[in-house]
């Protein structure tokens, strides 16, 4: 899979500080271009909100207008990356780490709505989606250098995927959500 990537810079990552934004870039990668009356119907927002939160995220490189489309009268926008990666270790400075963590939230907030769209879905689904779709934790003791090498194992085995161009083929999402057991890792000294 040639995917493309944006590993943003912490003054980028403030355009991502909102669910709104976070949704908008989600639904131009997957449904592709849109113009900004399209993505407000979607998302139950009127076309100046839609509008502004567009060039939000034109001005720090998430999206582009996408000349092939528009006309004078309709603007497309398209998104400039398929995936965003971040460095959670976080920068030194207060502030950035300040947006890291915002940028955080909405990026939880809006896989946790998607998480919940699947399972309301699931019993529409035909038999054979249902059976390649599975909801599973693992808990396991790792070192943190061990733990880092397994994400990144597992992130090389998602980029080595070959897409299919099937029509049984469909967008299929995997998330993975790797962090220490919530309260089980002692705080650092500040």
């Amino acid at each position: 899979m040639d995917l493309t990537s944006i590993t943003p810079s912490p003054q980028q990552m403030k355009a991502l500080t909102h669910p709104v934004r976070v949704r908008m870039l989600g639904m131009l990668r997957i449904d592709g271009p849109a113009t900004a009356t399209t993505l407000a119907g979607r998302l139950g927002l009127n076309t100046g909100a839609t509008s502004y939160h567009l060039r939000q995220l034109a001005q720090a490189g998430f999206v582009a207008e996408d000349t092939a489309l528009g006309n004078a009268r309709d603007r497309w926008w398209k998104a400039a990356h398929q995936s965003t990666t971040t460095d959670t270790a976080g920068p030194a400075d207060p502030e950035s780490r300040d947006t890291l963590d915002a940028y955080l939230q909405s990026v939880v907030v809006v896989m946790t709505e998607r998480l919940q769209r699947s399972v309301e879905e699931l019993p529409m689904l035909p038999e054979e989606w249902r059976d390649a779709t599975t909801y599973s934790d693992w808990v396991v003791t790792l070192t943190p250098r061990r733990a880092r090498a397994l994400i990144e194992q597992l992130m090389t085995s998602m980029q080595e995927i070959d897409e299919e161009d099937d029509d049984d083929a469909a967008p299929f999402v995997f998330q993975l959500n790797a962090y220490p057991y919530p309260g089980k890792v002692a705080p650092e000294d500040s």
